[in-house]
């Protein structure tokens, strides 16, 4: 493999980053909660994640602000524009597969 500098390493993380969310911007026919119970992550998780790295650099973020990143609208416009109720198989699919505390 080609070693890669720091630089570089980090470009094509944010580059990879930037697709991942470009790609779930244009999905929104896929659920979150799909999305959970096939990777264990959603949306909201990635939108968690960016906070936590901008409140780790010192940078406080609010969580509407970092969904807004991720979903490129506010939540609650996303919601109603693409969110669906969830089914009971995909109710009880998330309940067993769930991390539990």
């Amino acid at each position: 493999m080609t070693e890669l500098s720091k630089e570089q390493r980090i470009a094509f993380e944010a580059a990879a980053f930037r697709r991942l969310v470009e790609h779930l911007r244009e999905r929104g026919d896929v659920q979150n909660i799909d999305l959970m119970n096939l990777a264990g992550f959603c949306r909201n998780c990635l939108s968690n994640w960016y906070r936590e790295a901008a409140e780790a650099s010192g940078i406080p973020m609010t969580k509407d602000e970092s969904r807004e990143i991720v979903y490129g609208m506010p939540y609650d416009e996303w919601r109603q524009r693409y969110q669906k109720d969830a089914s009971a198989e995909q109710q009880a699919a998330f309940e067993r597969n769930r991390p539990k505390e």
